[in-house]
């Protein structure tokens, strides 16, 4: 898959609300191989793993090119090996809200606590419904991007949110 990425990230509001609305849950542990001007990942969910590659973000953080490729799991092992400053390890919960779906992601490890949600659109002007758990929108905001979260972890900095978020 290749293409540009159009998504919106927010917090989540405290509480479970988005575990009872989820269709899906699933487990991913990720890393990030160092790059000039993109953003190379290395994903294993469940038992699927993909590399994707990820170009600057334009339009606020809202926008950006994406390619991505699935490996097997031995290859993301292996390439899991060369990524700096750790893994990112989170569950991931599928929340369907009219014609979308949030993907709700639940942090662990060193950014246990933190609880984002993001909606992928196909247009930065299209609307979409928010579910009643959804906060604070922090799109282009780059403390809430994965590969950010490993540099500067939630635990170091997360009494600076509002309480309805950490």
């Amino acid at each position: 898959m290749s293409g540009v990425e159009i998504e919106r990230k927010f917090l989540v509001k405290k509480g479970d609300m988005y575990k009872r609305a989820a269709f899906s849950c699933s487990h991913i542990r990720q890393g990030y191989i160092p790059a000039q001007g993109a953003t190379v990942r290395v994903r294993t969910r469940d038992q699927q793993a993909f590399l994707t590659i990820k170009g600057p973000s334009v339009n606020g953080g809202m926008s950006r090119y994406e390619f991505e490729k699935e490996i097997t799991l031995d290859e993301a092992s292996h390439l899991l090996a060369l990524c700096r400053g750790g893994v990112i390890d989170k569950h991931r919960y599928l929340v369907r809200s009219g014609r979308h779906v949030f993907e709700v992601d639940e942090f662990h490890g060193d950014n246990d606590g933190l609880i984002m949600a993001e909606v992928e659109l196909s247009d930065e002007n299209e609307t979409y419904e928010k579910p009643e758990f959804i906060g604070q929108e922090v799109t282009g905001d780059r403390r809430f991007y994965n590969s950010h979260l490993l540099q500067s972890p939630f635990s170091a900095w997360r009494d600076t949110l509002p309480t309805e978020y950490r």
